[in-house]
């Protein structure tokens, strides 16, 4: 199996052989992210903009 079609968290790089993983989706790609991770992406999202290219334009304000 590549690392390509491997189901890893975009943040701390497990994989769903470890822990539960959620899919998403962004800008057409389909991405996966652990729950521990999940709060990083939903608060500081900007933490993530090497993972998530295009991430740092969301804004975290609602």
């Amino acid at each position: 199996m590549t690392t390509e079609s491997k189901k890893v968290c975009l943040n701390c790089e497990r994989t769903d052989e470890v822990i539960p993983l959620l899919q998403l989706t962004f800008k057409g790609e389909t991405k996966h992210i652990c729950p521990q991770c999940l709060p990083t992406m939903i608060h500081k999202i900007h933490l993530m903009a090497d993972k998530l290219p295009g991430a740092e334009m969301i804004s975290t304000d609602h």
